[in-house]
């Protein structure tokens, strides 16, 4: 009997099975789009340890996984230091016997939604070194033991990675030098068995965006221009990232996946 498609093979798989006996890494899983991926990838059967600077909240993340049966750690991190970093890395590994995926999502906005703030010297330093180094630093850190297991990467990207921001310069840079990062290291890295891939969310309900969400003169623009007429929602987001994950996307790496009501197709 002929062997099934890839793609029929992986929609049999039970999807509480998908990530069954693998580790994930999330960085900023204390809250929003951290959160919600860190519990997806979780309810997948997938153990998680979340590195992020805010222990009360990423403890909340933590007792969400381990209320549906998950398995997971939390390790203070702060992606602007590389000894952290690769203390998250070597935690993960060292507790669970490997690595499988490392998500990117720790970044800062800066000061992204108030005119001329985000040019000053110090907030570019901070911006660049936390977002986009931040994220060298994780892959880095992760390379050699994703290696092992032919794990991948996923990498946070945004809008602002295909458009220019006037408010918010050094957050643009920094998510389009990440989606350049991501398509860089996805043909660097191929040979090593590591696909590197990123979600690009549009504009997402989290805590971070409630200020804007608030604003009826600067919502009601973002809601007109996006086809599907709404906010996303850090869940929806997190489905892109399990799905870049799974085996379903086992041919697919440098690809940046907008996540956005079609935002950018207007």
């Amino acid at each position: 009997m002929p062997r099934p498609p890839m793609w029929m093979m992986w929609i049999m798989i039970p999807m509480s099975k998908l990530f069954e006996g693998k580790v994930a890494v999330v960085t900023g899983g204390s809250s929003g789009i951290g959160r919600a991926t860190a519990i997806a990838f979780a309810a997948e059967g997938a153990r998680v340890a979340i590195g992020a600077r805010r222990a009360t909240e990423s403890e909340e993340t933590i007792r969400q996984i381990q209320a549906q049966g998950g398995d997971a750690i939390f390790v203070p991190t702060d992606v602007s230091r590389a000894d952290q970093v690769q203390n998250l890395m070597d935690t993960a590994a060292s507790r669970w016997n490997r690595l499988d995926v490392a998500f990117n999502n720790a970044g800062i906005g800066g000061s992204s939604f108030i005119p001329t703030s985000d040019y000053s010297e110090q907030v570019w330093d901070d911006v660049i070194d936390i977002n986009l180094a931040g994220t060298m630093r994780v892959c880095s850190a992760a390379k050699s033991k994703l290696a092992t297991s032919r794990g991948c990467v996923i990498n946070l990207a945004s809008m602002l990675s295909f458009f220019g921001a006037p408010r918010a310069p050094a957050y643009s840079a920094s998510k389009g030098g990440i989606a350049q990062l991501t398509k860089s290291l996805a043909a660097a890295w191929a040979s090593d068995g590591i696909r590197v891939n990123a979600v690009a969310p549009g504009w997402i309900s989290t805590p971070l965006t409630q200020a804007l969400q608030d604003d009826d003169e600067r919502s009601r623009p973002i809601i007109a221009r996006t086809p599907m007429g709404r906010w996303g929602t850090p869940d929806e987001v997190a489905g892109g990232a399990v799905f870049l994950a799974s085996p379903a996307a086992a041919f697919i790496t440098g690809a940046i996946l907008p996540i956005d009501g079609g935002y950018l197709i207007l």
